[in-house]
């Protein structure tokens, strides 16, 4: 059993094009000194750190890299909310659904659902939920079109959370006159700012609007959501501390390992970081990756979901070496049991068990300790 163990992770790492290696004692040798190691090219991650000071030293040079990826000195100042309510509604006498506007800039507005749980007994944890690639963003995140899996303001409004779903800066109320998800015209406005930049700032003033609320528990906020809003957690949940728990569904790949990485940086349509293009277009990568931004929430709770056919197989299964190594960070800031990953094989999908992972997770990280204790049955 144990020698087929090794030639399948031996055979794995040829498999992924990884520098994957089992070291073992002597043949034959039932004992083991340490654990087997498996060495990728996600190693890097903690090279030459043994110590969580020397963790957290490393951490700070690493904000500083996304920081700079993200462009964050190039965002506007913060302008005043000036929160404006449109309209109200209320849903199966559960919660109650608002329209609702702020500023996210001097001369710009978003618009959000807002789903808040009546008859609350205090404050609620509360959950910015953020929707995919998909023209009318916060309608499909509040269940009112389109694909009721995704209908995440509902589902949680349900759970007794107060949510906010905000449009995505060129989806629904502000879809661009070159159709929706196009950046040029944002680009325009700020040519050295980054459109990751600006959403995942966008999201953390939705954090601000959340904080406003009495309804909510100003230190109990989370954020989860499924492709484009997937990854849209992992930035946030790294950008803004005030994220205690997150949850990225189907978030796409990273930097490294990717055969196509220059999606990050194409030239039309949605474009992510314009700036790191013509690195990419010479095979340079940028300063840090997705191991390492997800690193930068540790010790706060993160769940990853994936689906190893969602995209390259070979990508995909990169993926799992790469969160090992996020898993050895938590371990190192002694919280292992904030972080965790799911994977599946339903491609890109919100399935139920995905669903279900994700609200749990929520309710373990942000809910107190009675509402997921279980109890032993009375005689």
């Amino acid at each position: 059993m144990r020698s087929s163990l090794l030639c399948f992770l031996s055979c794995l790492g040829v498999i992924l094009g990884s520098s994957l290696t089992v070291h073992s004692e002597e043949a034959g040798s039932r004992q083991r000194s340490e654990p087997e190691k498996i060495e990728s090219s996600w190693d890097d991650l903690l090279y030459g750190i043994e110590s969580p000071e020397e963790w957290a030293e490393h951490k700070q040079e690493l904000r500083k890299r996304y920081l700079e990826l993200l462009r964050d000195q190039y965002k506007p100042e913060k302008p005043d909310l000036q929160i404006q309510f449109h309209d109200t509604v209320i849903v199966d006498g559960i919660y109650r659904r608002q329209l609702i506007s702020y500023q996210v800039e001097k001369d710009e507005r978003a618009h959000a659902y807002l789903g808040v749980p009546l008859n609350l007994r205090g404050p609620a944890p509360a959950i910015v939920a953020l929707h995919g690639t998909y023209k009318y963003g916060k309608q499909r995140a509040a269940g009112l079109i389109d694909n009721p899996d995704k209908a995440y303001l509902d589902h949680l409004c349900r759970r007794g959370y107060v949510v906010i779903a905000p449009d995505h800066f060129v989806a629904g109320h502000r879809i661009p006159e070159a159709g929706p998800y196009d950046t040029k015209a944002f680009h325009g406005k700020h040519p050295q700012w980054t459109s990751v930049g600006k959403f995942t700032y966008e999201h953390s003033i939705a954090i601000d609007v959340l904080q406003t609320l009495r309804e909510v528990n100003p230190v109990k906020i989370g954020v989860l959501g499924h492709s484009l809003g997937g990854h849209g957690s992992m930035f946030l949940a790294a950008y803004d501390e005030r994220v205690q728990a997150a949850a990225g569904n189907c978030s796409a790949s990273f930097f490294r390992q990717n055969a196509r990485v220059e999606a990050w940086a194409r030239d039309h349509w949605y474009v992510y970081f314009n700036h790191i293009r013509p690195d990419l277009l010479e095979g340079k990568l940028p300063p840090i990756d997705f191991h390492e931004i997800m690193s930068l929430i540790a010790p706060r709770a993160f769940l990853d979901l994936s689906g190893l056919n969602d995209g390259d197989p070979l990508t995909q299964r990169q993926r799992v070496l790469m969160l090992m190594k996020v898993m050895d960070v938590y371990e190192l800031e002694k919280a292992p049991q904030n972080f965790a990953f799911f994977v599946h094989g339903k491609g890109h999908s919100v399935a139920h068990e995905s669903r279900a992972l994700m609200y749990a997770w929520m309710d373990t990280h942000l809910k107190p300790e009675s509402a997921t204790k279980t109890k032993l049955v009375k005689p």
